[in-house]
C-alpha cells in the first residue's frame, strides 16, 4: 500500500514537472520571437531572470501538488480510527503551518541561488550554503518536535508511521527541486 501511495506520489511529481517543462521559456540563441503587441513596451526579462522566474514557479507548482495530495496520502496510508484522526490533526495542521513557512524560506533561498548564480563568489557561495543548513536544521528539529508530540498523543509506533511516510514525501519533494537546480560552477569554470 506504502509503495503504492508513493509510486502515486512520484507520478504527481513528474506531472509537475512535465507542466513546468512546458512553461514558456527564454528564445535561445538564433530563435526569434515576436511578443504581442501589449508585451512590446516592456523589455523582455534577461536570460538569469528567466531562469529565476521559473525556478521559483516551479518550487511552488511543486509544493502546491504535493500539497494538495498529502492529506490524503497521510489518511490512506496511517488509516487512523475516528479517535486517533481527532488527536492526529491538529498536531499536523500546526505542523503542516510551521513547515509551510520554512518551505517559503526555502523559495526565497531558492530565488537568491538564482539571481546570484551567475556572480557566485567564495562569500555568496558560504552565505547561501549557510543558510541552506541552517533551514534544513530547523526542517529536522519541526519534524522532531511533531513526532513527540504525536507519539504523546497516539503512540510511538504511530508516531514513527507518520514520521516516515512524511520523510518519504519530502524527500520526493526535495529530489523534484534539487534536480531543476544547477550546481554552482567551480572557480576555474569561469
Amino acid at each position: 500500500m506504502i509503495r503504492n501511495t508513493i509510486a502515486t506520489l512520484a507520478l504527481l511529481a513528474s506531472s509537475s514537472l512535465a507542466v513546468y517543462a512546458q512553461s514558456p521559456k527564454a528564445p535561445q540563441a538564433g530563435e526569434k520571437k515576436t511578443p504581442p503587441a501589449a508585451e512590446q513596451k516592456a523589455p523582455p526579462p534577461t536570460e538569469q531572470q528567466t531562469k529565476s522566474l521559473n525556478l521559483t514557479a516551479y518550487a511552488e507548482l511543486l509544493r502546491s501538488d504535493i500539497r494538495t495530495q498529502k492529506v490524503a496520502i497521510i489518511t490512506q496510508v496511517m488509516g487512523f480510527t475516528e479517535a486517533e484522526e481527532k488527536a492526529f490533526w491538529p498536531i499536523y495542521r500546526q505542523y503542516d503551518a510551521e513547515m509551510a513557512k520554512l518551505g517559503d524560506e526555502r523559495v526565497a533561498l531558492i530565488e537568491e541561488y538564482a539571481r546570484n548564480y551567475d556572480k557566485m563568489t567564495d562569500e555568496i557561495a558560504d552565505k547561501l550554503a549557510t543558510k541552506a543548513l541552517d533551514l534544513e536544521a530547523r526542517r529536522q528539529a519541526l519534524k522532531g518536535k511533531c513526532f513527540e508530540q504525536v507519539k504523546k498523543a497516539l503512540s510511538p509506533r504511530t508516531a514513527m508511521r507518520f514520521l516516515q511516510v512524511e520523510h518519504q514525501l519530502q524527500l520526493l519533494i526535495d529530489l523534484q527541486i534539487a534536480s531543476s537546480l544547477p550546481i554552482a560552477s567551480s572557480t576555474s569554470d569561469k
